[in-house]
Formats: structure tokens, sequence, C-alpha cells
């Protein structure tokens, strides 16, 4: 009973270490810097304080909402159309040898090309509205779903798919039985990889040509000389990242249980 109860203690104390980790590193990160930059001497106008980011924040809380909720848009629609896409073109792959071969190389070659290079040419060709903006999202979250499908796909033991064929299962059985269960891990490590990257596309996109969101905003205050300003901008940027990846962790660990309580 006594070595139960030891061993109880000793999962609590390291499951509340680890959930506190990173809470204690980023305040012990935020102490040194606050506490650092008044002792250094450093200027606000080359280096704010956190207290004095997050005052700015919470001044401007109006105006960051605003351009935060322009730059989710275009993360989400860029990263839905790459999600689906994506999913597609890795099916497509897996299932025919002759487009794998056709359309692998055109995928690296894209991906090796700066993202910023293209922007200038989808302004040029998409305007300054919403379109490049989408399209920089998609392109950058496209490559890793597709590449982390396909190696889901192919990490599946074979003779577990000889096992269900012969079972009498059809095709359309195996793989949604068997082949996407075993591939959704990749899958959704693809996904999350995809919506961090989605996130960078549309700020870049909005640093060429923007009016409105997150990137525009930093732009424009380092254009005026706000350090304060764009450091908040960058702020807000780096949480709409962990949120929307924290939202596919969710929904991960949901798809996940499901699929091991079905068996």
């Amino acid at each position: 009973m006594d070595d139960k109860q030891s061993r109880r203690k000793r999962n609590l104390v390291r499951a509340i270490t680890e959930t506190a980790a990173a809470p204690v590193l980023a305040l012990i990160i935020l102490a040194v810097w606050q506490v650092g930059v008044p002792l250094a001497g450093i200027s606000d106008f080359i280096l704010p304080t956190p207290w004095q980011i997050l005052r700015r924040i919470v001044v401007d809380h109006r105006l960051m909402a605003t351009h935060a909720g322009v730059t989710l848009l275009e993360t989400l629609a860029g990263f839905a159309l790459a999600a689906v896409t994506g999913v597609g073109t890795a099916l497509m792959i897996f299932y025919s040898r002759l487009f794998e071969r056709a359309i692998y190389p055109l995928l690296v070659a894209l991906q090796t090309i700066p993202k910023v290079a293209l922007a200038p040419l989808l302004v040029l060709y998409l305007g300054y509205g919403f379109a490049p903006k989408l399209f920089l999202a998609f392109l950058l979250a496209f490559f890793p779903i597709v590449i982390a499908t396909v190696v889901g796909l192919n990490g599946l033991d074979k003779a577990m798919v000889n096992l269900v064929r012969s079972m009498g299962a059809s095709e359309w059985q195996t793989f949604f039985k068997v082949r996407l269960p075993s591939a959704l891990p990749s899958l959704f490590g693809g996904l999350k990889v995809g919506i961090s990257l989605a996130v960078i596309g549309a700020v870049i996109g909005e640093y060429v040509a923007a009016e409105r969101g997150l990137g525009y905003l930093q732009l424009q205050a380092s254009s005026q000389f706000d350090t304060t300003l764009s450091f908040a901008a960058m702020i807000v940027i780096a949480a709409l990242g962990v949120v929307t990846f924290w939202s596919l962790e969710a929904l991960e660990k949901r798809a996940v249980f499901e699929r091991e309580a079905a068996r």
C-alpha cells in the first residue's frame, strides 16, 4: 500500500513538474528581460520591456484584435485549402506510381523557392486583396501536409493490409478501417507544421501588400520607429501560432482517443 501511495505521489509530482516546466521557463526569461533591460541601460526605443509590451497590447487591444482577426482569417483559409488539396495529392501519390514520379520533383522544386521572392509576383497577378495572403499561406502549408500524409500511408505494415483483404475487405474498407487510422499521427503532424507555416505565409503576404493584418501593423510600426508596437504585433503573431497549433493538437487527441476507443 505504501509503495502504491509513494508511486502515485511520484507520478503526481512528475506530472506537475512537466506541466509547469514551460510556464516557469517563460517566466524566468521574462523576468530576466524585465530586470536586465534597465540594468543594462538599454533604451526603450531599442528594446522595450515585457511590461511595456503587455501594456501596449492592452491599451491598443481593439487595434490588435482587428488586425489579428484579418491575419487569422487569411491563415485559416490558406490552411484549409492546403489541408484539402494536400491530403488529396498525397492520396494520388500513394495510389499512383506514375503520378508520384511526375509530381514529386515539381513539389520539391516549388518548396525550395524562397516564398518572399514569390510575393511580389503574387501581388502582380492577384492584386492587393485577400488572394495573395491566402495563396502564400496555402503554399507554405501544402508541402509538409503532403509529405507527412504520404509517410503515414506508407508506414502501415503490409501484413495487416493482406490480413484484412483476406477477410474480404474492399479497398474502401481497408482505407477507412486500417490505412487512415494508421496514418492519423503522421497526418496530424503535417497539419500542425502546416498551420504554423500558414501563419508565416499570411504575415509575409501582409508585409508585401496589405492594408490590414498583423504583418501590415508591424510594418507600419517599424516605419514609424514605434518599437513597442512592433514587438506587440510580433507577440500577437506568436500567440496566434500557438493557439492554432494547440487547437490542432486538441483535435488530434480527440481523434486518437476515438480511434483507440473503437478497437
